[in-house]
């Protein structure tokens, strides 16, 4: 039996896709007699019918669906290896995007773009700075070449990069403070609780300790912080970003009973290590490099 070619199952695809042979040669501009001699042939080969009459169309018999669903999986694996060659032909990216959770180190960041800018000056940075779920999703969606999260991404693999401590704070003349004992959470309960908003769009989530009657969700971080300052509520936030509030009383940790303190893993994700250039290898690198650094210090 003569092999099935990739080209017989792109066009049986576009036959489904389209919803018959006439509309499918308009999209991938072959005639329609082309396509039904490959789809014929496909079932010669196969012996197997793929394709039923349904009126005027055609849809898959359920012999085709299984069939198709496994070739649109070698269909998107020759696509992805014609775009590995591409790179490599085409050598370094013109630009890489990076999705980074909020709750990253930001003197880390800074001094990994900083080191990759003096590396690779002409490489655009898309930077985006996501919460929870919201650089998840940009990675699902192929539009992060790197993802450095603290949350696991279903079907990827990842890397420590950092574990991040969060404490409970609040301004020093907070009431939580004013009652001057260990506290619960019965006690933090009648209390504004400031919470960052997760950045994604389809599958947001709530994270942490949200018993709170009152509540307000920011959408940064930095809001968060702001907030705390004036007296506002009280909040969770990673103590690389609150530090100097902390070491200048701006700042004060709650006397939690438990809880007060909790550690998040930060991970670093590729969107596609073996597509991945020269550019975003650094990158990932750097980021690495920039956190050892910070650690050191």
């Amino acid at each position: 039996m003569s092999r099935v070619t990739l080209a017989q199952w792109q066009m049986l695809a576009a036959v489904v896709d389209h919803g018959g042979f006439s509309r499918a040669a308009e999209a991938v501009h072959k005639s329609p007699s082309t396509l039904n001699h490959a789809v014929h042939k496909l079932e010669e080969q196969l012996g197997v019918a793929v394709l039923e009459p349904v009126g005027r169309q055609v849809r898959l018999t359920e012999a085709g669906e299984m069939l198709l669903r496994r070739a649109r999986q070698l269909l998107e694996n020759a696509d992805s290896l014609e775009d590995v060659a591409s790179r490599l032909a085409e050598g370094l990216e013109a630009e890489i995007v990076l999705a980074i959770d909020q709750i990253f180190p930001p003197d880390a960041l800074a001094r990994a773009l900083e080191a990759f800018s003096s590396a690779y000056p002409y490489v655009r940075v898309q930077l985006h700075e996501t919460v929870l779920n919201g650089g998840v999703e940009m990675l699902q969606d192929g539009h992060a070449d790197l993802l450095v999260t603290g949350l696991g991404a279903r079907g990827y693999l990842g890397e420590p990069l950092v574990t991040v401590r969060f404490i409970a704070v609040a301004h020093p003349d907070h009431p939580l403070h004013r009652l001057d004992r260990e506290l619960d959470l019965r006690d933090l309960e009648q209390h504004r609780q400031l919470v960052v908003r997760d950045s994604a769009l389809r599958q947001s989530q709530d994270s942490g300790w949200l018993k709170a009657e009152q509540r307000w969700t920011v959408s940064h971080l930095d809001t968060s912080i702001d907030m705390l300052g004036r007296n506002l509520g009280f909040a969770w936030i990673p103590e690389t970003r609150i530090r100097d509030g902390l070491a200048a009383g701006r700042l004060k940790p709650l006397p939690l009973s438990a809880g007060g303190v909790r550690e998040i893993p930060i991970q670093l994700i590729h969107r596609d290590l073996d597509r991945a250039g020269p550019a975003t290898r650094a990158m990932a690198q750097h980021l690495r490099d920039s956190v050892a650094a910070c650690m050191a210090t």
